[in-house]
């Protein structure tokens, strides 16, 4: 038998379409055609394949044969890319520059993604991407420097709009090789605050830690200071300190420290997106959307695989 030149996509989505919802009778309704219809496409595809990947069950369900499970994955991602092409290229071109701040500890956790897919899809937009603070860039947004920024939860004025992306636990951060963490008093390694105090700002990661520690009565010294967050892990990966940070992203010789361990709990903290006042358009408001979009899909991906 020979192989077909290509898979036809309206196969393959009627065949999603009864796999997801185990009824000939439901992707016919979703797709606008009679269940004949559907059925003869199923009947089409599986002659193309030469093997049959559906099967009726008990009272008339639909069950994905072997075959039908290792299609419905590839069939799923034959779709996306599919579908992500044509409305690439049917869309309104966007061109222009967008001006997006950023801690440095999120642009390496979360960015690189991001902004590969948004280049495929946005191949004409320029992304100036800023790193510093997050007390820096509520700082430099409000100035009209920069037209979109993730930064910290509590940074921002309480009038200002935000857009929740993420929120989580802040840890304990040590290293694998050493235990500076069991020093008295503890050594402190922690992103520089002076700089944001003349404008009434703070560190948000750094007062969690002070504050967690002298509620908790431990003793502690700031041992170093760094202009960013990335800056704090040299001294815990030479086992001279410890830090705070997420759990998105640690550098190999980082490890997040155990409950057991003796340090006192950190509270949650959330990723906020702000947009500036007169920002460029209409390139923000598609890479804001898209930094959305993904935040929602990588957390739902992370609570999938839990």
């Amino acid at each position: 038998m020979s192989l077909p030149a290509a898979l036809d996509t309206d196969l393959l989505r009627a065949f999603v379409l009864i796999a997801e919802g185990h009824s000939f009778t439901q992707a016919a309704a979703r797709v606008g055609r009679t269940q004949s219809a559907v059925s003869m496409q199923v009947k089409r595809l599986e002659d193309a394949l030469g093997q049959p990947v559906l099967s009726r069950g008990k009272g008339g369900s639909v069950e994905l044969t072997p075959h039908g499970h290792y299609l419905l994955t590839r069939a799923r991602q034959i779709l996306a890319l599919n579908d992500e092409v044509l409305t690439t290229f049917r869309a309104p071109q966007i061109a222009g520059t967008v001006r997006l701040g950023t801690p440095d500890d999120y642009a390496f956790a979360y960015l690189p993604p991001i902004l590969k897919r948004f280049a495929e899809t946005h191949p004409a937009v320029q992304v100036e991407v800023v790193c510093s603070p997050s007390s820096e860039l509520m700082h430099r947004i409000k100035a009209g420097e920069l037209d979109l920024t993730l930064i910290s939860n509590g940074i921002h004025p309480a009038d200002w709009l935000t857009v929740p992306l993420w929120r989580g636990p802040l840890v304990w951060v040590t290293s694998t090789r050493f235990a500076p963490h069991r020093q008295d008093p503890l050594p402190l390694a922690l992103a520089d605050r002076k700089p944001y105090l003349a404008r009434g700002q703070d560190c948000e990661w750094a007062g969690a830690a002070v504050r967690a520690l002298d509620l908790a009565g431990r003793r502690y010294r700031i041992a170093y200071t760094s202009a960013s967050q990335i800056g704090t892990h040299a001294p815990v990966l030479a086992g001279l300190a410890v830090t705070v940070s997420t759990l998105s992203w640690l550098p190999e010789g980082l490890r997040a420290m155990r409950p057991e361990e003796g340090l006192p709990e950190l509270p949650e903290f959330g990723i906020l997106l702000l947009k500036g006042k007169r920002p460029l358009q209409p390139v923000t408001d598609a890479l804001a959307a898209h930094i959305e979009e993904s935040f929602a899909l990588d957390t739902g991906r992370a609570v999938a695989a839990e």
